[in-house]
């Protein structure tokens, strides 16, 4: 986590203050279960809860000499409550009781912040796309100029798969936010199921159904695979408006501060920083989730081979993609548009983004369909070659079809913005 890539509120909940404010909490639940069980006095209870939550610098200060995070974390909690309570700290526990329990509960809260930028992401694109559903612009495949669409549609497609991006984080929250306290080897031998039923309905946490000592990996893949296809989504429209933003094409602008410089250079330049940026960043996200895929396969009932890579890859990922996704929502909503540059562009190839529909009505008036093809295909080579317009290089063959305008292509179109209007009523 560096904090250019990291807002506020996410480094917060990654912070080693939070991360052991957590395991006091797991602590306190645990020692509470057992309290009930009639295995730890209450007045032991009393003193955890009073017990301050360990500075990180003190746990680090311990564990040069330990070695070992979860005893120096425990020793430096017990330091501040008396020794017949402290003895009671963690009893029947194993390290990883604590650890996987508050990442369980650590990183719902973080999808959960994820997924409330995805949603304003989601929502950000319905609004410019239904304000831009009229504004025709040419659409292109292979990069080349293909067929007549809206901005507005453009914008819908992407509006579509950040939802389903939404689908897939809440998939993944549900698989990742459980929790074990089941001790050595995950077989309940020295600690109550009860223990755990109780810690994890008060953290708001599933169960892992069969542990091993250990949560599951498969479900921080499963995050981290959900983390990543949101991160190429918002790729997907940040590559879509650097392409937009060509000096040769210049359809779109995307947002830049008072105190914007492109090049050290040239000063002319109005390079697209942010959507470069947020391409990048996509990157990262992708070989986070091939780390993730990594950490699933553990010998035995547990080793620690996962541990190091998670430190980095859990809380960075989230932290990326969250700052990834709040980013695109700004790009987009404050995005120019030159509707005037769109249309200019659907008469950039004098009429041959018309030649499907040409070709179609000479289909419908039963003209056999090679000839049709090679007709309009010959029509449009002269166009290329020339320069006069597809119209009159159709008329000396003899085919003349009217006006050729971009509403021949959008007559049901409207089909899709009623679908799209559908997308923006789950935020009413």
């Amino acid at each position: 986590m560096i904090p250019r890539y990291t807002l506020p509120e996410m480094a917060e909940l990654f912070s080693d203050q939070n991360r052991y404010a957590t395991w006091v909490r797991v602590e306190i639940l645990a020692s509470e279960a057992q309290v009930r069980l009639g295995r730890v006095p209450e007045e032991a209870v009393k003193d955890m809860r009073r017990a301050k939550v360990p500075l990180p610098a003190r746990v680090a200060e311990i564990e040069k000499e330990r070695d070992h995070e979860v005893l120096s974390f425990l020793a430096a909690f017990c330091e501040d409550m008396p020794e017949s309570s402290a003895a009671w700290v963690h009893l029947g526990m194993t390290s990883y009781d604590l650890v996987d329990t508050a990442l369980g509960h650590t990183l719902g809260r973080a999808t959960d912040l994820l997924s409330g930028a995805a949603r304003r992401l989601r929502r950000v694109l319905v609004e410019r796309a239904l304000e831009h559903w009229d504004t025709v612009m040419v659409g292109r495949t292979h990069g080349i100029h293909a067929e007549p669409t809206t901005f507005g549609h453009k914008l819908a497609g992407h509006a579509f798969a950040v939802e389903r991006s939404l689908g897939r984080l809440a998939a993944a929250r549900e698989a990742v936010a459980v929790g074990t306290v089941s001790g050595s080897v995950g077989t309940y031998g020295l600690i109550d199921p009860f223990v755990e039923a109780h810690v994890c309905q008060a953290l708001g946490l599933g169960i892992e159904p069969a542990p091993s000592q250990v949560v599951a990996r498969d479900r921080h893949a499963q995050l981290l695979q959900a983390v990543a296809l949101l991160g190429a989504c918002v790729e997907q429209i940040a590559l879509e408006m650097r392409l937009l933003q060509r000096t040769e094409v210049r359809e779109v602008e995307e947002p830049r501060t008072g105190a914007y410089q492109g090049s050290s250079a040239m000063p002319h330049k109005r390079n697209p920083t942010t959507s470069e940026r947020l391409a990048g960043l996509a990157r990262l996200l992708r070989g986070y989730a091939t780390a993730g895929l990594e950490n699933v396969a553990l010998w035995h009932e547990r080793d620690l081979a996962h541990q190091s890579v998670e430190r980095v890859v859990l809380p960075d990922a989230l932290s990326v993609g969250h700052f990834q996704a709040t980013a695109a929502a700004d790009l987009v909503a404050r995005l120019t548009v030159h509707p005037d540059r769109m249309r200019a562009h659907i008469d950039h190839t004098d009429g041959l983004i018309y030649s499907s529909s040409v070709l179609a009505e000479l289909l419908g008036t039963g003209m056999e369909r090679e000839a049709a093809y090679r007709g309009v295909q010959a029509a449009a080579n002269r166009t290329i070659a020339t320069g006069e317009h597809f119209s009159a290089s159709l008329a000396k063959d003899g085919i003349d079809l009217g006006d050729l305008t971009p509403q021949r292509f959008l007559t049901n179109h409207d089909v899709i913005r009623a679908r799209l209007e559908n997308l923006r009523d789950l935020d009413d």
